[in-house]
C-alpha cells in the first residue's frame, strides 16, 4: 500500500457510506488496501475505529499504530483467497488445546487448572456439542474426530472480518475453546486472557516475575483485547 510509505498529506478524515458497508476517506479520497481493494468495513463502528487511526497519524504513516486498519487489510486482501487454510490451521488447535493439557503437579497448580479450565470444557461440551478429552503432558491427545469436525465447521463458517480477529484470539491464547468462549459471549476478553495465562502466572509466583517476559505478555494482552474488540465491532448485531 503506497500510503504506508507516504507522509501524512491529508487534513480531513471521514467515514463514508458505501455499497456493502462503510469506507474511510482522506480529504475525500477513499482509502484502499495494499492490494488496492476499496477499504469497505462491515459496520459503522468498525469504520469509526479505522478512521480514528488514520486521523491520529502525524508526520509519516506508522502502520504499527494502526492495528484495526491492518486487520481490515488482512480480511480484504488475504482471507478471501486463503480463508479455508487459515480456518484449518485454527481448527487444529482443537487437537492441542491449552485447556486439555494439564500439569501432573504440584497439586495447587493442578487444582487451579481444574477450577478455571474444567467449567469451560463443560461449556464447550454442552453449548457447542464438543466434548474434549483431558490429559497430562504436552503430547497431543486423541480427540474425538466428530468433536474436531464440529469445531472445524464452526471456524470455517466465520466470514473474513471475523476470521481475522479470531485468528489472533486463538493463536495468542493457545486455545480454540477460550477464543470461542469470548466470541460466543461466555467469557469477557479480560477473563479469557487471565485464564490463558494461568501457567505463566503460577511460574511467576514461584520464581518471580521476569521484566522482559512481563513486557511481552502485556503486548500480547493488548493484541488479544484488540482482537476481541474487532470481532465484536465487525458483528452487525453489536456494532
Amino acid at each position: 500500500m503506497s500510503e504506508w510509505a507516504r507522509k501524512v498529506f491529508w487534513s480531513r478524515v471521514e467515514v463514508t457510506s458505501q455499497p456493502g458497508g462503510w469506507g474511510v476517506a482522506l480529504d475525500g479520497r477513499p482509502v484502499r488496501t495494499p492490494a488496492k481493494v476499496p477499504l469497505i468495513l462491515p459496520t459503522r463502528a468498525l469504520a469509526d475505529w479505522v478512521a480514528a487511526e488514520w486521523a491520529a497519524q502525524t508526520g509519516t504513516v506508522r502502520p504499527q499504530t494502526m492495528p484495526a486498519t491492518q486487520m481490515a487489510n488482512l480480511a480484504l486482501d488475504k482471507l478471501p483467497l486463503h480463508g479455508p487454510e487459515v480456518a484449518a490451521l485454527l481448527s487444529a488447535y482443537g487437537e492441542t488445546d491449552l485447556l486439555c493439557h494439564r500439569a501432573q503437579g504440584p497439586m495447587e497448580l493442578v487444582a487451579r487448572q481444574a477450577a478455571d479450565w474444567d467449567p469451560l470444557l463443560a461449556w464447550a461440551a454442552e453449548a457447542l456439542g464438543v466434548p474434549l478429552r483431558v490429559g497430562t503432558g504436552v503430547m497431543p491427545l486423541a480427540q474425538d474426530p466428530a468433536a474436531i469436525a464440529l469445531l472445524s465447521a464452526r471456524v470455517a463458517a466465520l466470514p473474513p472480518f471475523r476470521l481475522a480477529p479470531f485468528h489472533d484470539l486463538v493463536s495468542i491464547s493457545g486455545s480454540l475453546v477460550l477464543a470461542l468462549a469470548v466470541t460466543e459471549g461466555r467469557l469477557p476478553p479480560e477473563s479469557a486472557w487471565s485464564i490463558s495465562r494461568l501457567d505463566e502466572d503460577w511460574q511467576a509466583e514461584i520464581w518471580g516475575a521476569d521484566e522482559e517476559a512481563a513486557f511481552a505478555a502485556e503486548h500480547k494482552r493488548a493484541a488479544f483485547l484488540r482482537a476481541a474488540r474487532f470481532f465484536q465491532l465487525a458483528d452487525q448485531a453489536f456494532a
